[in-house]
């Protein structure tokens, strides 16, 4: 009986262990292909087409349209990286700095806030929402793998075209047109700020109604902007 017993366990294990080689396989075939491809969709994306069909809501539809950096204003870049993570250059995809002080200050729920872009991407692309350990220590193995396998350059291309901007607005492309009416390379400084200032809550934040808070957070990324360099910061660092 216990020999019986031993022998399932081991056929269990087995079987997960076959199971867990054969996502991390498809996850690292889907990394190396968006090294150069276009991403199709990402994880966050299709967490809220079905939730929407779920809840009958049939007319949501998950929008994004892929854009090379190139195609991207560079005010954008800058935005991005000034509201989210001013570090992006300089860490290996994880902010070890950020993480403690966010711990001892503020504690787990606002572990956004020591989030890079990195983190980010890999949440959006490939992860569910939540704020499990669990969760950020799957999130924190893939950054590091995108980090080893892409350059920054491609990490800031994918995360601009998965970002959420608003409810089905997905990627800065998408998000321009929706909002300004206008291709993603010609969008101002001010109007890149703007979708910046949203990012860290795109359903609670309205881009085309900002609040006074959006307001203002719009204008302190302005600034943070020309901190950094302006766009002479993203040619220094080879990210356009």
């Amino acid at each position: 009986m216990k020999s019986k017993r031993t022998t399932r366990l081991s056929s269990i294990k087995k079987a997960l262990l076959r199971c867990c080689l054969a996502c991390i396989g498809l996850w690292l075939l889907a990394v190396l292909l968006w090294t150069f491809l276009p991403v199709p969709f990402s994880a966050v994306m299709a967490e809220r087409q079905i939730g929407a069909w779920a809840s009958g809501n049939f007319a949501y539809r998950a929008h994004s349209d892929w854009v090379g950096i190139d195609e991207i204003s560079p005010w954008m870049s800058l935005a991005v990286i000034a509201s989210e993570d001013q570090r992006f250059t300089e860490h290996w995809g994880i902010d070890i700095g950020a993480v403690k002080t966010v711990l001892t200050q503020q504690g787990e729920t606002h572990l956004r806030g020591a989030s890079t872009l990195s983190q980010q991407t890999a949440k959006n692309m490939f992860l569910w929402e939540g704020r499990s350990w669990m969760r950020k220590a799957i999130e924190a193995g893939m950054t590091l793998g995108i980090e080893a396998i892409w350059r920054k350059k491609r990490i800031l291309t994918v995360y601009l075209n998965v970002a959420e901007f608003g409810p089905g607005i997905f990627g800065v492309e998408a998000a321009s047109q929706a909002y300004f009416h206008k291709p993603a390379r010609q969008l101002t400084e001010g109007q890149a700020a703007l979708l910046a200032a949203v990012l860290p809550s795109p359903l609670r934040y309205k881009a085309q109604t900002p609040s006074r808070y959006i307001q203002m957070r719009q204008q302190w990324i302005m600034r943070q902007m020309h901190q950094l360099g302006g766009q002479s910061f993203l040619t220094q660092h080879h990210l356009n």
